[in-house]
């Protein structure tokens, strides 16, 4: 799943660029499109997170064009891995570089909990699965 957003004025902190935040609301951003697509927006409020962790690599700007890649790195009997990419895909004029750049890259693990972890539903598993297997990143070419 890709979805894009713009670094607004608020994503921004007081050295210039983006805060550190940014990148989970963006993440959850890209979650909730993925959960949507697959016809699981239902499961809000019941996949809690346990992990969470993250690179930055490059600064983004107020007016920079973020793409965010989430994918499906491993589905288990309760939780599920997604793993990201933030890429800067363009930058306005006043910038030296318009150069597509990884800006961040890490991982979020969630489980789904009622009272506590409980197996996901068959349906959520085959849409999961699904999803996993269409997402999947291409072998790299050698």
């Amino acid at each position: 799943m890709v979805i894009e957003r713009v670094v607004d004025w608020q994503d921004t902190d007081a050295a210039g660029h983006y805060h550190h935040s940014t990148i989970i609301r963006w993440v959850e951003a890209a979650e909730a499109a993925l959960l949507e697509r697959y016809g699981l927006r239902w499961l809000f409020g019941t996949i809690p997170r346990v992990h969470y962790e993250v690179d930055y690599l490059e600064r983004l700007w107020f007016g920079d064009r973020a793409a965010i890649e989430l994918s499906i790195a491993e589905l288990g009997r309760t939780s599920v891995r997604y793993e990201f990419v933030v890429t800067r895909i363009s930058a306005p004029q006043q910038h030296s570089t318009d150069q597509p750049a990884v800006a961040a890259r890490g991982a979020l693990i969630a489980v789904h909990a009622g009272a506590g972890a409980e197996p996901w539903p068959a349906e959520v598993t085959a849409a999961l699965a699904g999803a996993k297997a269409r997402d999947a990143p291409a072998a790299p070419a050698h």
